[in-house]
């Protein structure tokens, strides 16, 4: 090639290298931050969808609370002829009802809306001698319905949502009226506080756009966007929210990239600093709409980290073809040295052909001495291989020997319980009690089928599962143990106690094999505490980082040092003849072997016998994406 001709190929090269290296920064960036930006808006949907629920479900628990009041013969008694009777009864049990249910005020109105008692009664702020006749929930109850509201307090100022239910001292007749109204007042602090533990922002906001709660309290009492006069004065009469101003909040919508979709920034405050994708959900139920606000920093840092990288790669792939450029250039070198060398070689080869052809004469003589030892050794496999077969036939004979006698151990547990339960259907038909007898032989079908699926894990024993492991919640698998033995519990009076975590616990294993390792331990403490004056069943699960403890310890005699040693040995038992064969403890640990866990035994603290059932954590088939249909779902 010409030497100006060379020249104006590097000078474009130089020109295209550097708009290379941009244009694939950008794309790259681009591409990095719609997936981060659709990865946070999933976050963010799920979260609030959570936070939503957990809101409803917060309110609605305490809506049964005012009817189930205003049904009191107490109630009823003193709203008949309130001047003529002592209100601290009446206090007093509201204020028993307020701890108990977890609500922050209960309070009883006439029909002329002036409170007659209250929980508050021994505070300042006491709701009795208030007239609340203005409020909406008030209106509603002395219709004759229930009724809801959410505001300000008038005496406390707090923020509050209200249940009311109607007080009917004669509610035979058809055009009766109510006399009284019982209120509950629950507060919303508790949801707030544990929103700011979130990585988002939460606010809740009305049908005029005012936010009435909020994960930061300077959002609290704000609206969305300015208010106008006659919108505030329409908020002002309606006493909802006293004589808060309701200054804006200060929210500025960017871009609204989808129907419940926004980005939205702060013009003052100490969320001014940053960027928000702000998604809301509707909650009809109350006249209300959820929205959260995530920060978009990780979108732009996933964005600037993406550019970096594909610039790294980018400079990465031009020296590669710069280096590939002087491989070329000294190929050549190197196929001109390889002639050489393969020439030498050729000569080299030659001779090492004659010194094969010595050596092939002496290895044909020491050939025929190996073939005689092979014969022989070929004839001492075959011996070898029929000896081994032999034992091999041995050893499952001996297995499905043990795992027969296993399986009638497990099964006589269902059999007992399915007795129990057919005595007790028999007696239930013999009194008439046909829905109790239909429970009982529900039970009894269960069991069978639980039977079943029990001798069906004959072959397990003998070989591992093919089947792939699958997401299974321990506490279901622990009530369904306790449900089959709740007869011998009931009838010894063993005190149960569930010691985990309220959040829902998953491992990884097998649902019908975990079921059964713990049914056989359950049953063993039990049998352990046949003696023991006040026995005591503890159940835990303890989350551990990727794995699960799961616990089983009774107050019973405990075990010796001596036995600690062979007690998961096959046949080896400390019952007495004919309590068991010994196989329980032994099926159990290598079916906790097989599922990737551990199987120990110690003694408890305090006394008694401790075993530990030590399993993979798994995040749940939600997380996990399991949509394979959970088998034996009627128990766990």
């Amino acid at each position: 090639m010409p030497i100006p001709s060379r020249r104006r190929v590097r000078q474009l090269l130089w020109l295209l290298v550097p708009l290379g290296l941009v244009l694939a920064m950008w794309q790259v960036a681009q591409l990095a931050r719609d997936q981060a930006l659709q990865g946070l808006r999933q976050d963010a949907e799920n979260e609030l969808r959570l936070s939503a629920a957990s809101l409803v479900g917060h309110l609605s628990r305490h809506d049964y609370l005012p009817a189930l009041l205003a049904s009191r013969e107490m109630v009823r008694r003193f709203l008949a002829s309130p001047e003529s009777q002592d209100p601290m009864p009446l206090n007093r049990l509201l204020d028993r009802f307020r701890a108990t249910a977890g609500v922050s005020d209960i309070y009883l109105i006439d029909r002329h809306g002036d409170t007659l008692a209250a929980s508050n009664w021994h505070r300042p702020d006491t709701f009795i001698g208030q007239n609340y006749a203005f409020r909406s929930y008030f209106q509603d109850a002395i219709a004759g319905h229930a009724g809801r509201f959410y505001g300000l307090g008038v005496q406390s100022r707090e923020r509050g949502y209200y249940f009311s239910a109607p007080v009917w001292l004669d509610d035979t007749e058809p055009d009766a009226s109510p006399d009284g109204v019982m209120v509950v007042k629950v507060l919303l602090d508790a949801v707030e506080a544990s929103w700011a533990e979130q990585d988002a922002e939460l606010l809740v906001t009305d049908k005029d756009d005012i936010i009435f709660m909020a994960s930061r309290p300077e959002l609290r009492m704000r609206a969305l966007q300015p208010l106008s006069d006659d919108e505030r004065e329409a908020l002002l009469d309606t006493r909802r929210y006293a004589d808060e101003p309701l200054a804006p909040a200060g929210i500025e919508i960017t871009e609204t990239p989808g129907e419940h979709s926004q980005r939205v920034g702060f013009q003052r405050g100490p969320l001014a600093e940053d960027d928000y994708l702000g998604l809301s959900r509707p909650m009809p139920a109350f006249g209300w709409e959820m929205h959260i606000l995530r920060s978009l920093a990780p979108v732009i840092q996933a964005q600037w980290l993406a550019a970096l990288l594909a610039g790294g790669l980018y400079g990465v792939v031009i020296l590669a073809g710069g280096i590939g450029w002087q491989r070329l250039r000294l190929r050549r070198e190197r196929e001109q040295f390889a002639e050489r060398e393969r020439r030498t070689l050729a000569r080299a080869r030659d001779e090492l052909e004659r010194n094969v052809q010595r050596r092939t004469r002496d290895l044909v003589e020491t050939n025929r001495r190996l073939s005689g030892e092979i014969e022989e050794r070929r004839r001492a496999e075959e011996r070898l291989r029929e000896t081994r077969d032999e034992l091999v036939q041995a050893a499952k004979l001996a297995v499905l020997g043990q795992l027969a006698a296993g399986i009638n151990h497990e099964l006589n547990q269902p059999l007992a319980a399915i007795r129990a339960y057919a005595e007790n259907a028999a007696e239930f038909l013999a009194r008439s009690r046909t829905a109790a007898a239909s429970g009982n032989l529900a039970q009894i079908i269960e069991l069978t089928d639980r039977m079943a699926e029990i001798s069906a894990q004959l072959r397990q024993f003998s070989r591992k599962s093919g089947d792939r492991p699958t997401s299974v919640s321990v506490p279901a698998c622990f009530d369904y143990a306790l449900r089959l033995f709740q007869t011998r519990l009931r009838d010894a009076g063993v005190t149960v106690e569930r010691v985990w975590p309220e959040e829902q616990t998953w491992v990884r294993a097998d649902l019908v094999r975990l079921e059964q390792v713990l049914v056989n331990l359950i049953g063993n403490a039990l049998q352990a505490m046949a003696q023991t004056a006040a026995p005591r069943l503890q159940l835990s699960i303890a989350p551990d980082g990727d794995e699960v403890r799961i616990r089983v310890i009774d107050n019973g005699p405990g075990i010796t040092e001596a036995h600690l040693g062979r007690i998961f040995e096959p046949f080896y038992t400390t019952k007495s003849p004919g309590s068991g064969l010994g196989l329980g403890l032994s099926i159990s640990a290598r079916i906790i072997d097989d599922l990737g866990g551990r199987l120990a035994a110690d003694n408890a603290p305090g006394g008694g016998a401790r075993f530990t059932i030590t399993l993979p954590r798994d995040p749940g088939p939600e997380a996990t994406g399991d949509t394979r249909p959970e088998e034996h779902d009627t128990h766990a």
